[in-house]
């Protein structure tokens, strides 16, 4: 149907019938002049928004809500787009998870905090953050104190621990992970364990 779109690469490819400026025409309503439906207009905000890049179904309800679509139409349309997988909260979540956590080396914690500001389910969440199991997490949180610790070389000792275990922390690691995972690199760099422990507590 003209309406279709397929996804590609991740951005939702346009349809051929589709016009330009994400509109979609409508064959009762061609040349006649009449304004669009609500059910039109809503059909051809989700198409744009999803063109630019997958959306949950919470990020569209505000964008057609914005938009001043009404509650009904916007239901109607939403539901249609779940039941065509133009819409999968599911699949969002397990490819946000997959590229926060590759790309900017984020924690579990921190991950499940931005699934819920895009308005994720909780239990896509868990379901989702559940692909990273506490061995793959530390190996990250390794591998960002190893990249990490060059810049720190030259500070003071407590400055130091305290910027490798911040950096950490904001990435959504345990307090727990984060001191052991700094005390270890630190070790392997030569540092005292007993002057570590002055600062951080053993496992």
């Amino acid at each position: 149907m003209s309406g279709t779109r397929t996804w590609r690469a991740g951005r939702l490819e346009p349809h051929a019938g589709d016009r330009t400026d994400g509109s979609v025409p409508h064959p009762s309503r061609a040349g006649d002049g009449a304004p669009p439906s609500p059910e039109e207009q809503a059909r051809a905000i989700c198409l744009r928004l999803l063109t630019g890049s997958p959306r949950t179904r919470r990020q569209l309800a505000d964008a057609l809500a914005k938009r001043g679509i009404p509650a009904e139409a916007a239901e109607e349309v939403l539901s249609r787009f779940e039941d065509v997988g133009l819409i999968d909260d599911a699949a969002f979540a397990g490819a946000w998870v997959e590229s926060r956590h590759r790309g900017r080396g984020l924690a579990r914690r921190a991950l499940a905090r931005e699934l819920r500001t895009k308005g994720v389910d909780s239990a896509l969440i868990d379901e989702a953050v559940g692909q990273l199991d506490p061995e793959q997490e530390e190996h990250t949180a390794r591998e960002l104190v190893g990249r990490k610790l060059r810049s720190t070389r030259g500070m003071d000792r407590e400055k130091r621990l305290r910027r490798l275990v911040g950096m950490l922390a904001r990435k959504g690691y345990s307090e727990g992970l984060a001191l052991r995972v700094v005390r270890r690199a630190l070790e392997e760099e030569g540092e005292d364990p007993e002057l570590l422990e002055h600062y951080l507590p053993g496992d």
